[in-house]
């Protein structure tokens, strides 16, 4: 642990001990801890508001059970009776896998330091049989693409077009030449201004901003090559003798050595295949040829060790044909230029020396009360020249902590600050060039696609920006079918956006692409048809049933549960839907497999037949017990042989067969100021589950409507761990809590009609010297660097914790590249590419300059998350306080001049200057909030959603938006869609901003709260609220009315702006002054002091006290 004063350490060296998976992830693996201590914690009273502008004065202070594989469910004889039982088969163990997490230190804490728990590495999922469709292709010469029997997901246009025949999104602008497609893996026989078989799209999707502009010119004859000087020393960027590789740049396997990553070998003559994912995408290696009387030597670049046995699942066979290409001898390459040559070729990147820029300005903060701006906080911009800055990718989709990196990792530990990156890799872009080509530019060595910050040497070689290696142009990328130009290589489309989306060729494929599979997992117990949600889902999926993702092979079933399963069989041809029970629900099987998930077009009228009749089914049910278990492993076992998504709904604790849990909560201790137990699971039994479900390319989806505690710190083991999506509505019930209701509504119908990728994996690349070493998110870890994503929606963000392993002196710039390859549900394998360069920096006062402190922010709770999982509530917070008080005493010892330093308060860089707000509203938030009564539920869900939501969603649960709307105007406002939105400013969150005489508006991310004053302006509670006066205002009130007034339509525009800015629903409750939920907006002004929290001004006076000590 580096650093003086002790707690967490936000970047581990190369001696720092491991952080975890799925949270935290690392390369070791240590054991797995085997207990988990309890202590009971006494109750603490209810908090109470106080206005921040009273500022009192503050003091000095393992097994799984026996579920059978799919396999042996296929050879159950058919029952004719219509209950089913079942005798006890062997079953099959998993081994026990864990994530513990990383973190430390807080208020107002006490002296030292403590040490960081250690952690493990959670081990492969347990081997299933190979299913039915495993594919497998013998050694023949001609591509998998062609092989008889098998779709591939590359289409090949209809000769005489130039259009590519894709049933995805619709596409407009398409580019490319008028002729028929060569096939594929062929090399292509052009002449200048021949015929390419390349379309190049826009897509067009959603409303969110478009990817980043490009700009006209890249290529620079004259440009200097950028990276590191060459040394001579080191190992060649190009081995000694020429590597021969087919069209699509898969190393042949003559005289080969078979290298870390998967790819077999052979003798002269023998074929190689790609038999795993972490090849599928691309590892870090390429094969060598054997050198006689040479020692093996690394390659640059990275090696990503092979996946566990499980998904090392084809046989090898004959890679994809073509003709060889780069038969040429090895190149010869000059040393990089100076420093200076290099920013007067690039126009200047770094920051102007003995300028302090205007982000690193020192701000007293007990003197600069109202830091926080009127309008909403952006990204910092990276400081690279305008040229790069139009080419960088959107920060909404990739950015980092630090948009200045270090040169060291000891400038980086000393700084502070956590380096690392927030992603939101699927998210609904507006604009999203789309390349349909046989080849895809990749570099040799470390497997980067090629990208804006690639550099020519001429035209026919790119170094990479990432292990610096010299590779050729191949010839078809010469041609750029957008201006119908030859020798441009420079002007593709790939090399002018930072976003991407390739229409993948078939060797990105482990075998045929899945169909869109839709599995429903329905609790039909006594509680879940009282709170009346069966009613909601079955009319939802009416409504939307044309609606779901997928094309004419699209399958869809259901199962039902209470404490037995059934199933129902909707095959072509029946009359009516057929319900079987299994009852044996202690070895539960699947009867009837093929005749349970069925087409959704050949049966659709036995679909909505059986959506119609089912809510009436269980109408008069007495079955108070749940069997979640058993259900989830029937799941399993029906959809092991395609994969798929599981969506399961529950609304109680399960209580029968495998997975039955037991009340933990105890409601005396939720307003505890001690530490909150029960926050890591009870059992493994969903955590194992999860991860088989993985290995099958299977994602379960949880739905909670639970009225009761139902150990969420458990159940959510079964979505986190297969990359599938957590909701939760308390307290549902259709008559009692309509707002819940109509949330659950809208949420479901994005749900059900929302983009989704199948099978996925995602890598993340950066520049030789960084490392990779935690995510956070819901995944699974393959290798190093590879997450296994069965499903992948738009509304799924990523964090990715850094650290620098080698120093950076001779590199100016860095970049970070992810890569996403998926199966659209259009049955199309595609590769969606974000690449995000940034500049490297040699001092603290540029690193601060550079901080994103929203990604900073949203990367510490992600880790809090963890430290409290794994350690303690109280270390996670501890751990937070002091990532501020370390940074900022940091600043002013080794940043700020002799006289700063003597000034009293609390001193900060103008881009972290809501860095400690930020910490405080973290801290209040209820996932971390200690001393307000806080349901065990609750809080785990909102860790949950602190793990799992994008920056832009996240940062509003955690410090919400404050507006005053009596008086809103067209004064500021934007357009939009021809619409005059408003734009009022934003205000502090404290009780001293408002007013009894107005009306003001909550933006808290999943909720909008409409607090109206007792003395708000009569005209405003009429035009706006339809009501006569304060005391009409309806105590519900969940809608503003339509009323045909100025007022009333400048107010719901700008309430449906804001809830169009992201994908889930947040609902409105209209406050008065004797609201009960009235408690709940008032928790939301961070700034004010509770009698559990501080308020800002003391929180900024305990910095102080502890910087300055």
């Amino acid at each position: 642990m580096s650093g003086g004063s002790g707690g967490w350490p936000p970047n581990a060296g190369p001696g720092a001990p491991p952080a975890c998976l799925n949270g935290p992830l690392m390369n070791q693996h240590p054991s797995v801890p085997s207990e988990q201590g309890y202590r009971v914690i006494p109750p603490a009273p209810y908090s109470q508001q106080q206005p921040a502008k009273n500022f009192p004065h503050l003091g000095t202070e393992q097994h799984l059970s026996n579920f059978q594989t799919f396999g042996q469910t296929a050879s159950r004889p058919l029952l004719n009776a219509t209950h089913l039982q079942k005798g006890s088969s062997d079953g099959q163990n998993v081994p026990i896998a864990a994530y513990p997490g990383s973190y430390s230190r807080m208020p107002i804490p006490s002296q030292g330091s403590f040490t960081p728990v250690s952690s493990s590495v959670l081990p492969g999922a347990s081997v299933l049989p190979r299913p039915s469709w495993q594919y497998s292709p013998q050694r023949q010469p001609h591509p998998i693409s062609q092989l008889p029997g098998v779709q591939a997901n590359h289409v090949i246009p209809a000769a005489g077009t130039g259009q590519r025949q894709s049933t995805s999104e619709p596409l407009t602008n398409t580019y490319g030449s008028v002729g028929p497609k060569p096939a594929m893996g062929n090399q292509y026989e052009n002449t200048l201004g021949g015929s390419f078989g390349q379309n190049y799209t826009n897509q067009v999707a959603s409303s969110h901003p478009p990817v980043n502009q490009t700009i006209n010119q890249m290529y620079q004859p004259s440009r200097t090559p950028l990276g590191p000087p060459l040394s001579t020393a080191g190992p060649p960027l190009r081995p000694a003798q020429p590597l021969v590789t087919t069209n699509h740049d898969v190393p042949l396997a003559q005289n080969l050595l078979r290298d870390p990553t998967g790819v077999s070998t052979g003798s002269s003559g023998d074929q190689s295949t790609i038999d795993h994912y972490d090849c599928l995408e691309g590892g870090g290696e390429i094969m060598q040829p054997i050198q006689q009387g040479l020692k093996a030597r690394r390659t640059l670049g990275y090696s990503y060790p092979t996946l566990p046995p499980g998904y090392q699942s084809m046989a090898s066979s004959g890679i994809p044909g073509g003709q060889l290409v780069n038969t040429e001898g090895p190149q010869q390459h000059t040393q990089a230029p100076h420093f200076n040559q290099i920013m007067a070729g690039m126009g200047g990147l770094s920051l102007q020396q003995g300028q302090q820029s205007e982000a690193a300005r020192a701000l007293n903060l007990l003197q600069e009360r109202n830091i926080l701006p009127s309008t909403p906080v952006k990204a910092p911009h990276a400081n690279l020249h305008k040229d790069l800055q139009k080419l960088n990718c959107n920060p909404d989709v990739f950015r980092c902590t630090l948009t200045n990196i270090p040169q060291t990792q000891s400038l980086l530990s000393k700084a502070k600050l956590p380096l690392g990156l927030q992603l939101h890799p699927f998210r609904d872009l507006s604009q999203l060039p789309v390349v349909t080509s046989s080849t895809i530019v990749r570099c040799r060595s470390c497997r980067t696609y090629i990208n804006p910050f690639v550099n020519f040497l001429d035209q026919r070689r790119w170094k990479c920006n990432l292990c610096y290696r010299v590779n050729d142009v191949p010839e078809e990328f010469m041609y750029n079918p957008v201006t119908r130009s030859y020798g441009e290589p420079h002007k593709r489309p790939e090399v002018q956006s930072a976003t991407i989306e390739f229409i993948a060729p078939s060797e990105y494929m482990l075998r045929p692409p899945q169909p869109a599979v839709y599995l429903y997992v329905l609790d039909v117990s006594h509680n879940a048809v009282e709170s009346g949600y069966l009613n909601a889902v079955c009319q939802s999926l009416l409504d939307n049933l044309d609606g779901l993702p997928g094309d004419s092979r699209t399958r869809i079933g259901f199962i039902t549960f209470d404490s037995t399963i059934h199933f129902y069989c909707l095959q072509e041809g029946l009359s009516q839907p057929q319900m079987m029970v299994v009852s044996d629900i202690e070895d539960i099987f699947v009867p009837t497999p093929d005749n349970l998930l069925v087409n959704l077009n050949e049966s659709k009228e036995l679909i909505q037949d059986l959506l119609r009749t089912l809510p009436q089914m269980f109408s008069n049910t007495l079955e108070t017990q749940s069997a979640l278990g058993p259900a989830l492993q029937a799941a399993f076992k029906l959809m092991s042989p395609t994969g798929g998504r599981a969506s399961v709904f529950q609304t109680q604790l399960p209580s029968l067969g495998a997975g039955a849990l037991k009340s933990r909560e105890d409601p005396n201790q939720r307003s505890s100021l001690k530490d909150v137990q029960h926050l890591s699971p009870a059992i493994d039994f969903y955590k194992k589950l999860a991860l088989d479900c993985s290995g099958q390319q299977i994602a379960v989806d949880l739905f909670m409507l639970n009225g009761q505690y139902s150990d969420l710190a458990s159940l959510t083991c079964i979505s986190k761990y297969s990359a599938g999506c957590i909701y939760s509505y308390p307290s549902y019930h259709h008559k009692h809590n309509p707002v819940l209701v109509e949330k659950f509504e809208k949420d479901l119908k994005r749900y059900l009609t929302r983009k989704i990728g199948f099978e996925a994996v995602m890598r993340i690349r950066c520049t030789k010297g960084l490392a990779i070493h935690t995510f956070h998110g819901n995944f699974f870890v393959r290798s190093t660097d590879l997450l296994s994503l069965p499903n992948i929606n738009p509304d799924a963000g990523f964090a990715v914790q850094m650290s620098i392993e080698e120093n950076l002196v001779d590199v100016q710039l860095v970049s970070f590249q992810a890569a996403l390859l998926y199966t659209s549900s259009k049955g199309e394998r595609r590769i969606r590419v974000h690449t995000m360069c940034l500049p490297v920096v040699n001092s603290l006062s540029d690193i601060y300059a550079g901080a994103d402190v929203q990604a900073v922010t949203c990367l510490l709770a992600s880790m809090a998350v963890d430290r409290s999982i794994s350690s303690s509530l109280s270390d996670a917070r501890d751990a937070l306080v002091n990532a501020v008080i370390d940074s900022l005493s940091t600043y002013r010892a080794s940043v700020l001049s002799q006289q700063q330093q003597q000034q009293p308060g609390v001193m900060a860089p103008s881009s972290l200057r809501l860095f400690p707000l930020y910490v405080l509203a973290l801290l209040k938030q209820k996932a971390f909030r200690t001393g307000t009564s806080t349901r065990l539920d609750d809080r785990v869900f909102s860790m949950c959603e602190v793990k799992y939501q994008p920056v832009s969603c996240l940062m509003l649960m955690i410090h919400p938006n404050l507006y005053r709307i009596d008086n809103l105007s067209d004064e500021g406002s934007i357009n939009v869609n021809d619409k005059t939105i408003p734009q009022p400013p934003i205000l502090q969150l404290s009780v001293e901003k408002l007013s009894r005489d107005g009306a003001f508006l909550m933006d808290a991310g999943t909720a909008l709260y409409l607090w109206i004053g007792k003395k708000c302006c009569p005209n405003f509670v009429s035009e706006v609220l339809g009501a006569s006066s304060y005391l009409s205002i309806p105590q519900n009130m969940i809608q503003l009315p339509e009323l045909d007034t100025a007022e009333s339509k400048r107010t719901r525009t700008f309430i449906s702006w804001l809830r169009e800015q992201r994908p889930f629903f947040p609902v409105l409750y209209v406050i008065k002054d004797e609201s009960p939920l009235k408690a709940g907006f008032l928790q939301n002004m961070v700034e004010d002091r509770t009698e559990s929290a501080l308020s800002y001004y003391e929180f900024l006076l305990h910095i102080q006290q502890q910087v300055n000590k």
